[in-house]
């Protein structure tokens, strides 16, 4: 398990300090750290064609649009050896963030999710598991006849892109194929919303188990949103199910006004905790935002300056670390607000997976949390029982800084970690 984000020395564990508890003798390297994700498995095809192909195929230029098996197959295998297919890269939300974690954390994560049973070199099953860090473990995916899900994007002369979605068995994995002991000994489940859009897919009725089992093990249950769109569709399902199973809670401001019908970033991450425990809010371009709870004996007041928006002094208590609402005496809800790391990239190469690099940031922090409370249990760290190792502050910054790095390149998935050193950063940008 690597430290998450760049701190000073002092802040590295485990902490071998006199003072600062016990080492756990006990502890083995063996424990397993691992976080869980269950996903619709998909991948990204990007082909150029002109506008005659996508008149002869029946897509609508410019729409996104969902095709069947045969026709994706029967477009596929023209493109292909033609030369015309320029990348296939390893797609689906869940996947893209359980790929980052492992990279960032050098922890095991299991995706669970249906891929199809035969896969040749070359093909894009093959490039989906190619293209996914060897630390995710595929061993529990549901092998299934049908292909694999695909999302191709059509690219025309003139730049225009259209999409033609085919499901495949993106949506057959069974409630046979949820493997209860995995999630119960994880540090966290990720699902993310598109799986939950209709009940009648084997994979959202396999979700609902897997939550279940979550929940009667104590296993936070973190939710990314997908798009707005579904968001506005199924807003009342959306509200009772965070109610009900979710812990931790990401999504974007066009999901947050989506969800809550509020403009504002900060009252939208207001109302949003009013359903769960733990929210993060990316913003574009003007950075994101962190909301959780904290007992108010726990709080900790910042050494920053104080900010005043839509709420007064709302960074008041950032330096404290989240935890479960109902974990609380007095519970008391903290905000954190950065801007883009450096402003941003000079240029922006890619936008798709930014917000699922700030997830993957943290979900590390949270496995590190469970990695330091078995490592020095005595810890007075560990006197409460926290959601994240670190503090809403210092999670902003880190995944702000994972966001910057995804932001920087092409793909949405990291293929090594953070440099090693940035002289451009302040001393402290990492302290506290």
């Amino acid at each position: 398990m690597k430290f998450p984000g760049r701190r000073k020395s002092k802040h590295y564990f485990p902490i071998t300090e006199k003072d600062r508890g016990n080492i756990d003798h006990n502890f083995t390297a063996d424990e397993s750290f691992h976080v869980v994700g269950i996903d619709q498995l998909l991948v990204d095809i990007e082909c150029h064609v002109d506008d005659a192909f996508l008149t002869e195929h029946g897509l609508i230029k410019g729409q996104s649009q969902l095709v069947d098996e045969q026709l994706a197959e029967l477009m596929y295998q023209k493109l292909k050896p033609a030369g015309r297919i320029t990348g296939e890269f390893a797609g689906g939300t869940v996947g893209n963030t359980l790929h980052n974690f492992c990279v960032l954390s050098d922890e095991r994560a299991v995706l669970i999710g249906a891929i199809s049973r035969k896969i040749n070199v070359g093909d894009y099953s093959f490039k989906y598991i190619a293209s996914t860090s060897s630390k995710v473990d595929l061993n529990h995916l549901q092998p299934c006849d049908s292909p694999m899900g695909r999302a191709m994007c059509f690219i025309t002369p003139d730049g225009e892109r259209t999409f033609g979605i085919s499901k495949g068995c993106m949506n057959d994995l069974s409630e046979d194929h949820i493997p209860a002991t995995i999630i119960e000994k994880s540090c966290a489940l990720m699902i993310s919303a598109y799986i939950l859009r209709d009940a009648a897919w084997p994979i959202s009725r396999s979700t609902l188990k897997a939550c279940e089992i979550a929940r009667n093990a104590g296993v936070p249950i973190v939710l990314t949103l997908g798009t707005s769109a579904l968001v506005s569709e199924k807003k009342d399902f959306f509200i009772d199910f965070i109610r009900n199973h979710v812990n931790v809670l990401a999504m974007n401001h066009e999901e947050a006004i989506a969800l809550t019908g509020i403009e504002d970033p900060l009252l939208s991450l207001e109302k949003t905790l009013e359903l769960t425990d733990l929210v993060l809010l990316t913003v574009g371009a003007q950075g994101l935002y962190v909301g959780g709870h904290v007992d108010k004996k726990r709080a900790r007041r910042t050494e920053h300056e104080l900010h005043t928006k839509s709420i007064v002094n709302y960074n008041l208590y950032e330096y404290s670390r989240a935890m479960r609402r109902s974990d609380c005496e007095d519970p008391v809800r903290v905000y954190s607000h950065i801007n883009p790391f450096m402003g941003g990239p000079v240029v922006i190469r890619n936008t798709n997976g930014a917000g699922d690099g700030a997830l993957a940031a943290l979900l590390h922090d949270m496995a590190a949390n469970r990695y330091h409370r078995l490592k020095i249990p005595n810890s007075p760290k560990h006197a409460a029982n926290y959601l994240t190792y670190s503090s809403l502050s210092q999670i902003c910054k880190y995944s702000n800084r994972v966001s910057f790095e995804i932001l920087s390149r092409n793909s949405p998935r990291l293929f090594r970690g953070l440099p090693e050193r940035e002289e451009s950063l302040d001393e402290d940008y990492w302290a506290k």
